[in-house]
């Protein structure tokens, strides 16, 4: 099959179109022929070697966890799917290696849910991580009517999605972006602030007594989160990891059908939509890296099928 891989950690020179070998199909497991792939930094982190001190890489690594596509085979006792059912996925393995950028992936069938109807392939391709990520970050904060959340990042693929999940909540939402990306922001919800200096003040104009919990999808903000925290309010963060010796909680997202299906429930619903800023065909995977390292913050870069 054919498939974007790199053989040694660098920049989006090691990456390259080869042919490898198909994946198995293990007991359990669902071969998805992939329709598209999702781009989210982790992919391009991991190639650069950022996450060599936490997981096991084997080389050649086939980049990419998100996917959407049709079932191809199953697997022996895999009685949840069948051949020509449309699914979706976040594929994140123990061991990188064997990625979405490619004809084929074989999966686990408990990180598999069925593509939501309402979202096309690039749409659907979009939303494993981000939606994962936003929904373990809001549970983790127990979002509930009434309260007020501050989303740093919120025009990040992450952002949007928690927007739309804490105003689906019954929460009032206060996000930070550029001045460019304030119009979406509203269009999803969410009441939009300049990030940068100045921005404690700019969240107490809005919330003078505080805000009830912040989600941090950017970094580099716990003195500004503690600045606009209520006393007993809650955090959490994706990307900075000192926030649990500072009453928060760091979230690293996991696999998991059950929340796949709840995002696909909200999609079909209405309640919950994928921005796409750019698709590229799959052996311009370098070009789709590059336009996500450049922190577009338009939406969502996926890949598609091979040209």
């Amino acid at each position: 099959m054919k498939a974007m891989s790199y053989a040694r950690y660098g920049g989006t020179e090691v990456l390259e179109l080869t042919e490898r070998p198909a994946p198995k199909v293990s007991p359990g497991s669902v071969l998805i022929r992939v329709r598209a792939a999702g781009v989210n930094p982790v992919d391009w982190k991991v190639m650069a070697g950022y996450l060599d001190p936490i997981m096991d890489v084997t080389f050649p690594v086939v980049p990419g966890w998100d996917v959407a596509g049709v079932v191809e085979a199953v697997g022996l006792d895999t009685p949840e799917f069948a051949v020509g059912d449309e699914v979706y996925s976040y594929g994140r393995r123990d061991t990188i290696h064997g990625g979405t950028f490619a004809e084929f992936v074989a999966l686990p069938a408990g990180a598999v849910s069925r593509k939501p109807a309402s979202l096309n392939w690039e749409q659907a391709a979009g939303l494993p991580l981000t939606g994962l990520t936003a929904l373990r970050t809001l549970d983790g904060l127990q979002i509930r009517t009434g309260d007020t959340l501050l989303v740093h990042n919120g025009s990040g693929g992450v952002g949007r999605t928690a927007i739309q999940l804490a105003v689906q909540a019954g929460a009032r939402v206060i996000a930070t972006a550029s001045a460019k990306n304030h119009e979406r922001l509203r269009e999803l919800g969410a009441e939009p602030v300049e990030y940068g200096d100045g921005l404690v003040a700019r969240v107490r104009t809005l919330a003078p007594d505080g805000v009830d919990a912040v989600a941090d999808f950017a970094g580099g903000v716990l003195e500004e989160t503690l600045a606009v925290l209520k006393p007993d309010g809650r955090h959490a963060s994706i990307a900075d990891g000192s926030v649990n010796e500072n009453g928060g909680r760091y979230v690293w997202v996991r696999p998991d059908a059950r929340g796949l299906d709840r995002l696909s429930a909200l999609a079909d619903a209405g309640t919950l939509t994928v921005d796409v800023s750019a698709s590229y065909p799959m052996e311009q995977a370098g070009a789709a890296f590059e336009a996500s390292m450049s922190g577009h913050g338009g939406g969502k870069i996926v890949l598609t099928q091979f040209s």
